[in-house]
C-alpha cells in the first residue's frame, strides 16, 4: 500500500489542492523528492542527497540552474522598478532581445513576438501563417511534440495526448517525418498556409530525419507557397550546438518557435521569431496594431531574463560546449553499452541525447519485458528512470512519445566527472538488467502492489 501522509504537509497540499495522480505516481518511482537548492547540473533534496539533473526541465537549463548572473539580472530589474506590466509603451528591451534572437537565427527572421510558452507560441505561429497565406490548412509530422493546449494538440498524432479533449482544429493534416513525397504530395493541393515540424523531434526519442529532407522539403514549401515553421522550442537556445539546430541543416525557415531555455528557466517566456513579410500580414495596419497580444508578451522580468541568458549562452560559449560535451557523452555510451542485447541506437546533436533500448531477443529476457509491457507500455522505461534516481541519485526521463527512449539532456554546464559518473550510472542499471532477476521481479512486485491498491 502506498503510506498516507499529512494533510497539512507540502505534498499533503499539493495532493489535496492541485494534482493527487502527480503524487501518486512519484511515489510509485520513489522520486518525491523535496528539493531546496538548485544550482547548475546539482540539485540539492532537504534530506541531505545530492542528485544530478539529466533532463534539465525539458530543455529549459541550458545555463544550469539558478545560473548567478541571470539571477543578478532579475534583481536588478526588480530593484530598478521599472515598466514591467505597463501594456502601453514599446519596450527598449523587448525591442533589444528581439533584435539579438533574430540576428542569430538570421536568414529571414528579422521580426519577433513575445509570448510566454511554447503551446502559445504554437498557436500564434498558426495564426500568423495563416493570415500570411490567406489559407486555413496546417500540415505537421507525424509524431512530434508541439504542446498541449487544444491548437498545439491539433498538431501532434500521438492519441494518448488528445484523449478526451477534442474536437481540435479542423485543416490539420499530418505526414511522415522524413517522407518527402508524402509531403510534396500534400503541398501540391496548395491548401496548407505551413508545414509545422521540429528539426529534430525529441519526444519522439531524438530523431533525426534523413541528412536532405529537411531542404528539400523546404524547397517544397517555396514552390507551393506553404510557410516552413520550425518548432525549436527543445533545440533552440544552442541546445544542439548551433543557436538553432535548423543551422545543422542549413535551413532558411519563415517561422521559427522558441521557448523554454530562453529566459534561463527562472521567468515563462517563449518567442515566433519571423519574417518581415509574415509580420505585416499580421500587424497590416493601425486598425490591427493590436490585433494579436498577450497580457505577459513583453513583461520586464522575461525580457531582462532572456537578454542575461543570450550573454551567458555566448559568453560562456555552451553551444560550443553542447557540441563538444555532447559528442563525449555518445561515444562513451556507445563504448559502454554497446554489448548489451537490449540497447539500440545512440544518438542526438549536442547535449540532446537519446539511448534507445529494444525488445529482447533472449526468451530469458523476453519473458519479464513483456510481462513489464502488458502492465503498461511505459513501465520499462520508467523502472529505468526510478533505478537511476535512486541508485544512482540520477534524474532523468524517457521520451513522451517512445517510451524505450532515455532522453539524456543535461544543462549546458554539465562538467565532464558528472557525464562520466552517469555514464557508469547507466551502464550499472543495463548491466543489471540483463543479468539479474531482481531488477525485473522487485519491480512486477511494486506494480502489482500498485494495481492492487487502486
Amino acid at each position: 500500500m502506498l503510506q498516507a501522509r499529512r494533510a497539512d504537509a507540502p505534498e499533503g497540499l499539493y495532493e489535496k489542492h492541485i494534482n493527487p495522480q502527480w503524487v501518486r505516481l512519484l511515489d510509485v518511482l520513489q522520486m518525491n523528492v523535496e528539493y531546496v537548492r538548485c544550482e547548475g547540473a546539482e540539485l540539492h533534496s532537504a534530506d541531505g542527497r545530492l542528485l544530478l539533473d539529466f533532463i534539465s526541465g525539458y530543455c529549459v537549463h541550458n545555463t544550469g540552474h539558478n545560473h548567478p548572473r541571470i539571477v543578478a539580472a532579475l534583481k536588478d530589474e526588480l530593484d530598478a522598478r521599472g515598466p514591467a506590466m505597463l501594456q502601453s509603451h514599446a519596450s527598449g528591451q523587448a525591442g533589444e532581445l528581439a533584435r539579438r534572437l533574430c540576428e542569430r537565427a538570421g536568414g529571414r527572421l528579422t521580426r519577433a513576438y513575445f509570448a510566454s510558452s511554447g503551446s502559445e507560441a504554437i498557436d500564434s505561429a498558426i495564426k500568423f501563417a495563416r493570415a500570411r497565406t490567406g489559407r486555413p490548412a496546417i500540415l505537421y509530422a507525424a509524431g512530434g511534440f508541439h504542446g498541449l493546449t487544444c491548437s498545439s494538440l491539433s498538431l501532434m498524432s500521438n492519441p494518448f495526448w488528445k484523449e478526451r479533449f477534442g474536437p481540435f482544429l479542423p485543416d490539420t493534416e499530418a505526414v511522415a517525418f522524413g517522407d518527402l513525397e508524402q509531403l510534396a504530395e500534400k503541398l501540391a493541393s496548395k491548401r496548407f498556409a505551413a508545414f509545422i515540424t521540429e528539426p529534430l523531434q525529441a519526444e519522439s526519442g531524438i530523431v533525426a530525419p534523413p541528412r536532405e529532407y529537411l531542404r528539400r522539403a523546404q524547397e517544397q514549401c517555396r514552390k507551393h507557397g506553404t510557410l516552413l515553421a520550425l518548432d525549436e522550442v527543445q533545440t533552440g537556445m544552442y541546445r544542439c550546438g548551433p543557436f538553432l539546430a535548423a543551422h545543422h541543416f542549413g535551413l532558411d525557415p519563415d517561422l521559427v518557435v522558441l521557448a523554454k531555455a530562453m529566459s534561463g528557466g527562472l521567468v515563462p517566456s517563449a518567442a515566433v521569431l519571423m519574417s518581415q513579410a509574415v509580420s505585416d500580414a499580421v500587424y497590416s495596419s493601425l486598425r490591427h496594431a493590436v490585433i494579436h497580444t498577450s497580457t505577459y508578451s513583453e513583461n520586464g522580468l522575461a525580457m531582462r531574463a532572456g537578454l542575461a541568458t543570450l550573454e551567458v549562452l555566448e559568453e560562456e560559449r555552451l553551444g560550443e560546449r553542447s557540441a563538444r560535451m555532447g559528442q563525449y557523452l555518445r561515444q562513451q555510451l556507445a563504448a559502454r553499452l554497446g554489448g548489451f542485447e537490449m540497447v539500440g541506437e545512440i544518438r542526438g546533436l549536442g547535449l540532446l541525447c537519446g539511448v534507445e533500448f529494444k525488445v529482447p531477443r533472449s526468451l530469458r529476457l523476453r519473458i519479464p519485458f513483456e510481462a513489464f509491457n502488458r502492465i503498461h507500455p511505459a513501465m520499462f522505461g520508467q523502472v529505468l528512470v526510478m533505478r537511476l534516481f535512486r541508485d544512482h541519485r540520477i534524474l532523468s526521463q524517457i521520451c513522451g512519445n517512445n517510451f524505450m527512449v532515455l532522453k539524456v539532456a543535461p544543462p549546458l554546464v554539465v562538467e565532464q566527472p558528472q557525464l562520466d559518473h552517469f555514464v557508469s550510472a547507466l551502464a550499472q542499471v543495463v548491466e543489471l538488467m540483463h543479468t539479474s532477476a531482481s531488477y525485473w521481479t522487485e519491480a512486477l512486485g511494486m506494480a502489482r502492489r500498485v494495481i492492487n491498491s487502486i
